[in-house]
């Protein structure tokens, strides 16, 4: 079986470290493609200052526009917020029956995986994959369901750091994709 890698965020904006992942991903032998599917507001992070969701789109799909096994999804547009997984699932699973879906988090997220809005319906829909994190003291160690540890590169990368730099006038050329850090550099709207 070939999976459709789902692989959820902010993507406020989306990085390298992104990147790095979701194409470790895509090289997984069972794994045919990844979608990074861009959320309008994550229910764990409601303070997050975000930029506007077409702009999250538009430079994802910039950042992957030469990689064919990459994907950007908005399908989370249309749902009503916050956006919550399983109801992602539930529409993505009844648009592309054809497909099987595997949900990839980070393992810092596998901890409190059981605070996530029905997150046994999402354990019956998808398989969970999980890629490692800096600062995480091994919690699927006490998981109690079911899921696959991957192989990855720990990244230290975060969104979070990059919006802190760019407000404190500091470079953060090589942590975006070139396109998007001309764009960022020009306009650091979503930061002020």
């Amino acid at each position: 079986m070939r999976y459709t890698g789902l692989f959820l965020g902010s993507f406020n904006p989306v990085h390298q470290g992104h990147l790095i992942l979701a194409e470790t991903f895509a090289s997984l032998e069972d794994m045919k493609e990844v979608w990074l599917v861009v959320s309008p507001q994550n229910p764990f992070k409601s303070n997050e200052k975000l930029m506007d969701f077409e702009t999250r789109v538009q430079w994802a799909q910039e950042a992957i526009k030469d990689n064919p096994k990459l994907r950007v999804s908005s399908i989370e547009k249309e749902l009503s917020l916050p956006s919550y997984t399983i109801h992602t699932l539930e529409v993505l699973k009844e648009s592309y029956p054809e497909r099987d879906f595997v949900l990839l988090l980070g393992e810092d997220q596998l901890a409190g995986f059981h605070g996530w809005h029905r997150y046994q319906e999402i354990l019956s829909l998808v398989p969970l994959w999980v890629y490692p994190r800096h600062h995480t003291n091994s919690p699927h160690q006490q998981v109690e369901f079911p899921f696959r540890l991957l192989e990855a590169p720990k990244i230290d990368i975060s969104s979070t750091y990059i919006r802190e730099r760019i407000l404190s006038g500091l470079s953060v050329r090589y942590l975006l994709p070139e396109a998007i850090w001309i764009s960022c550099s020009k306009h650091p709207f979503w930061c002020g």
